[in-house]
This record gives C-alpha cells, sequence and structure tokens, in this order.
C-alpha cells in the first residue's frame, strides 16, 4: 500500500509538472512572439515571416523525431484524398489564425489580444451550428451571451483601443474557429484519429506553404528594400524551438490526463498572461472595467468547457478520441 501511495503521489507530481509545463511555454511564447515583433525589443516586424519560420522548423524537426531518430509514432491511415479534403483546409486556416494573431501584437497589447480571444467559443458554437456539429440549446445560447458581454464590458475598458489590430484579432479569432470545426469533421464524421505529434506533422508542412505564398507579396518586398537581411538568427530559432516545445507539451499533457485539462489550463494561463503582461510591457494598461469584463467572459468560457466535459462524458469512449487535439497555437492556446 505504501509503494503504491508513493507510485501515486509520483505520477501525481508528474502530471502536475507538465501541466506547469505547458503553461509556462504557452505563456513565455506570447511574450517571446512579442518581444521579437516589437519594434522597441527585436525588431522583427514580419508577423508573415516568423509564422512561416515556425511552421518550417516544425516540419523539419516533427520529420527527424518520427522518421529519422523514430522517438515519436505518426498515426497511420492518412490518404491522399483525406489530406487533400481535411489536412489542407486545416493547414491553412491554421496558417491564417498564426499570421493574423501575431500580427494584431503591432497594433494592441497582449493583455487587450487575451481578452478578444476570449470570444473564441461563441465563434466555434456559430460556425458547429451552421456545420451541424453544434445544436442550438437556451443553455448554449446564455452561455454565449455571457461570454459576448464580458469581452465587449472588457473592450470598453480598454484605454488605447487600436482598431486595425482588433480587426487582425477577431481575424485570426474567426480562423481558429474553422481550424477547429475541420478538426471536429475529420476526427467524426471522417473517423481519423490524430494526436497532437501527427497533427504537426502533416499540418506543418502545409501552413509553412499557405504561409510562404502572401510572404512573397506582402513582406519579402519590404525585406528586400532594406538591402540587407540582417536578421538575429540565434533569437529567432530560440524562438522557433520554443514553439515547438509548445506544442510537445501539450502532447505530454494529452497523455498523461485529457483534451479538457489542456482547457482549464489554458484558462489559468489566459489569466496569466494578462495579468503579466501589464508588469513587463508598457503598452499594457490594466483598468477596473477590463479585468471585470474579462473575469465574466472567462465564467462563460468555464460554463461553455463544462459544457462539453458533460457531452463528451455521455459519449462512449470508442467514439470519443481522447487522445485527438486541436494543434495549439503558438499565439495562445493555441
Amino acid at each position: 500500500m505504501a509503494d503504491q501511495g508513493k507510485k501515486f503521489v509520483s505520477e501525481g507530481m508528474i502530471t502536475y509538472g507538465y501541466i506547469l509545463l505547458y503553461i509556462a511555454l504557452s505563456s513565455g511564447q506570447i511574450f517571446f512572439n512579442k518581444w521579437v515583433l516589437s519594434s522597441k525589443e527585436v525588431n522583427f516586424p514580419y508577423p508573415l515571416g516568423l509564422t512561416m519560420l515556425h511552421m518550417v522548423f516544425s516540419s523539419v524537426l516533427c520529420f527527424i523525431l518520427t522518421k529519422a531518430f523514430k522517438i515519436l509514432k505518426v498515426e497511420e491511415g492518412m490518404t491522399l484524398e483525406l489530406y487533400a479534403t481535411s489536412v489542407i483546409p486545416i493547414g491553412a486556416t491554421f496558417a491564417m489564425t498564426l499570421w493574423l494573431g501575431n500580427t494584431a501584437y503591432l497594433y494592441i497589447s497582449v493583455a487587450f489580444a487575451q481578452m478578444l480571444k476570449a470570444i473564441m467559443p461563441v465563434a466555434v458554437f456559430i460556425l458547429g451550428v451552421a456545420a451541424g456539429l453544434e445544436v442550438m440549446s437556451c443553455r448554449m445560447l446564455l452561455i454565449m451571451s455571457v461570454i459576448s458581454f464580458g469581452v465587449l464590458v472588457a473592450s470598453y475598458g480598454e484605454l488605447d483601443i487600436n482598431w486595425v489590430g482588433v480587426v487582425y484579432q477577431m481575424g485570426g479569432v474567426v480562423a481558429e474557429a474553422l481550424r477547429l470545426i475541420f478538426m471536429e469533421i475529420l476526427v467524426k464524421r471522417k473517423g481519423l484519429k490524430l494526436n497532437p505529434v501527427s497533427v504537426m506533422y502533416y499540418v506543418s508542412p502545409c501552413s509553412a506553404l499557405c504561409l510562404f505564398i502572401p510572404w512573397i507579396f506582402l513582406e519579402k518586398p519590404k525585406i528586400d528594400s532594406q538591402g540587407t537581411w540582417n536578421f538575429p538568427p540565434v533569437v529567432l530559432a530560440l524562438n522557433s524551438l520554443c514553439t515547438f516545445a509548445l506544442n510537445l507539451s501539450v502532447f505530454l499533457v494529452i497523455s498523461h490526463t485529457s483534451a479538457l485539462t489542456i482547457r482549464v489550463a489554458g484558462v489559468v494561463k489566459d489569466w496569466v498572461v494578462v495579468l503579466l503582461s501589464a508588469l513587463l510591457f508598457a503598452d499594457t494598461k490594466l483598468t477596473i472595467i477590463n479585468l471585470f469584463g474579462y473575469g465574466v467572459a472567462i465564467a462563460g468560457v468555464a460554463a461553455y468547457n463544462n459544457s462539453k466535459l458533460k457531452k463528451e462524458a455521455s459519449r462512449s469512449t470508442s467514439d470519443e478520441p481522447e487522445d485527438s487535439i486541436p494543434l495549439v497555437s503558438s499565439l495562445t492556446d493555441k
């Protein structure tokens, strides 16, 4: 009994260690991206280029870890038809999520960006109803209203609102909601179960290609006009490595707990990011109205997660793939 107790405590400590690692990496990656993009810090104002670098880095590392060294396993069952009808839309929307979200950091504070992202469940639910994956109910309508009200109050309390940044951030939210819908269609309607490593392996190259095309027209001319490509390679390599480590931490948390744990940890991470950004960045000025509105929105998000948990618990384990979760973005949870 004593040995079993020690084993239980040991496993619990390891699990909590993975959760804390995820929260630290996820929060740190957001601050790292803001630091790299900021004109007052590293001054690499190319969100498209930065996001594309993340995807290329992830593609190369995934190939090395899964095919060269075979440390991690990629789920089988991917066909050309599945790739064309599911992975490409997921890769394209994932690329757009990261691009628009990182671009928003050029215009709005990290804390305000997190507050706007709290509207995500509303976008996911509306698109889910349109796609026939969700059913409209009075309970869900109330939850969506609470979240929307909270985000509106938080936005009203923003002292230095920049509508260009808001548009970019909300565009990223819609793209992320579309990606989650495509992921759900891939799992539920097409029956393919993918762990986070497999998602990275298949999606990252597609996302990199989707980002490369607009980068040629939007950012490459700006870089060329400077006359020299003088960028900090060590900083960019570390930033890309942190992104990959964040996605691996999701894999570790899911393997030891469940997809719901990531949602709960994501809520904790959001609060950590909002509060810490006020200490780290001069452009972040929190008000009581900000925090009240965000608190209301987070309460709605918690109710949404609880509702999803009950829905998932009512399904049989054969229908619900516990280890299949969306790849998190480097700008959030994702």
